[in-house]
């Protein structure tokens, strides 16, 4: 018998890692983040196959740019042991690691950005406390429904 196949909203500021880059290298370690509970979405929650919407924060139009796959279970950022790494964590240890990564694997960039702007007004169709339309969210990594990622991706422009 087989997993069910989840979902994932990941959030890339696009002068750091854009859905570009993602294209260019095919697949890379998501690295850096240290967040507890973006961490544990990916230690204890993420399996090869499941689907990534791709979103890019902080930027003059936010919104999800891109489709992606996570291709690794998680494994220890190595980031975190390295002193000249932003990253660097001194209290984690290889023994001992804090912080995981997942791999993830490229698969299309949409037609056009589906903007937050586009996203908000289907709050209510998403669910009460939708990450992205609710107000003080920071995560950068958290679990999307089937029937979210359905609507989300219905919002792309069949242009």
């Amino acid at each position: 018998m087989t997993a069910r196949k989840r979902y994932w909203l990941m959030k890339s500021e696009p002068d750091a890692f854009s859905i570009d880059d993602l294209q260019r290298v095919g697949t890379e370690p998501w690295n850096g983040v240290r967040n507890y509970q973006a961490r544990n979405f990916m230690r204890d929650g993420m399996q090869v196959g499941d689907g990534i919407l791709f979103y890019h924060s902080n930027t003059k139009v936010p919104g999800i740019v891109g489709v992606a796959t996570v291709a690794s279970a998680a494994y220890p950022d190595e980031t975190q042991f390295d002193p000249k790494s932003d990253y660097h964590d001194p209290k984690s240890t290889r023994e001992e690691p804090r912080w995981m990564l997942v791999d993830v694997a490229f698969e299309r960039k949409l037609r056009q950005v589906i903007a937050l702007d586009e996203i908000k007004p289907h709050a209510e169709a998403l669910g009460e406390g939708f990450p992205l339309v609710a107000k003080g969210n920071r995560l950068s990594v958290f679990p999307v429904t089937a029937a979210q990622w359905k609507l989300l991706l219905s919002l792309e422009k069949k242009s």
